[in-house]
């Protein structure tokens, strides 16, 4: 019986020469994707600030926080934002949508029956402002913003100046289209739309209802229209 000791278990090779190996074998071993894995830490990011936001508030919201429920370091978010206040805009700008290929969002709904499809997204928007999801940094942007001009400043440029722009286009088209008079002031109109319904839920007023918003859209429209919506309805031939 031989009294050499038994062969050991070779290593597992290196990961050098695992990549040459299949070299040789005429496979393709592929490099980690840097980007991919980039974007998984930041979304990770960008929910985690969102959910604590709800669970302890902003006051109480800290990066250290933000980083241990997302699972990164927090030298990681801080190589992308200055504040907690910069992730929470970034955050919202994601609730807000993807942008299309041209870097807006998609226009509002063009039927062709202004009243209609203005209700349509007043609705839409009352039930967002309702969510707790949103409601929740968007009261933060709001507060901070009023203390904070330059965050001020990019949460009117990077959200809501793209959105009042699609506003404007909706009633540039139907001013064209002869629903509007011709003198019509498209930002003060969007801003009669606006105004009141981001008042009463900033202030808490009074509800947020579908019967608001369609009464805000009626009275508004009436005004612009000479004191009735009959002239913005669908176009005729």
């Amino acid at each position: 019986m031989s009294t050499e000791p038994p062969a050991s278990r070779p290593a597992a090779p290196p990961q050098p020469a695992k990549a040459a190996a299949a070299a040789a074998a005429g496979k393709t071993v592929k490099a980690p994707d840097a980007g991919r894995r980039s974007e998984r830490s930041r979304r990770a990011i960008l929910d985690a600030a969102l959910a604590l936001l709800g669970e302890v508030g902003y006051n109480k919201l800290t990066i250290e926080a933000i980083a241990a429920r997302a699972g990164v370091g927090k030298q990681t978010i801080y190589r992308w934002w200055p504040s907690k206040a910069a992730v929470l805009l970034d955050a919202s700008l994601a609730l807000a949508g993807e942008p299309d290929a041209e870097g807006g969002w998609a226009g509002l709904p063009d039927t062709g029956d202004l009243a209609a499809d203005l209700k349509l997204v007043l609705r839409a928007t009352a039930d967002e402002f309702n969510d707790e999801r949103y409601e929740a940094p968007a009261r933060a942007l709001t507060a901070v913003g009023a203390t904070d001009p330059e965050l001020g400043a990019r949460f009117t440029e990077r959200l809501l100046e793209p959105q009042l722009a699609l506003y404007e286009d909706r009633l540039r088209t139907a001013r064209e289209a002869g629903q509007l008079a011709p003198d019509t002031d498209l930002r003060l109109t969007v801003e009669m739309l606006l105004g009141p319904l981001t008042y009463r839920w900033l202030l808490r007023t009074g509800p947020l209802t579908h019967a608001f918003t369609d009464a805000l859209v009626d009275r508004v429209l009436g005004g612009v229209a000479g004191g009735t919506t009959a002239g913005v309805g669908k176009v005729t031939a």
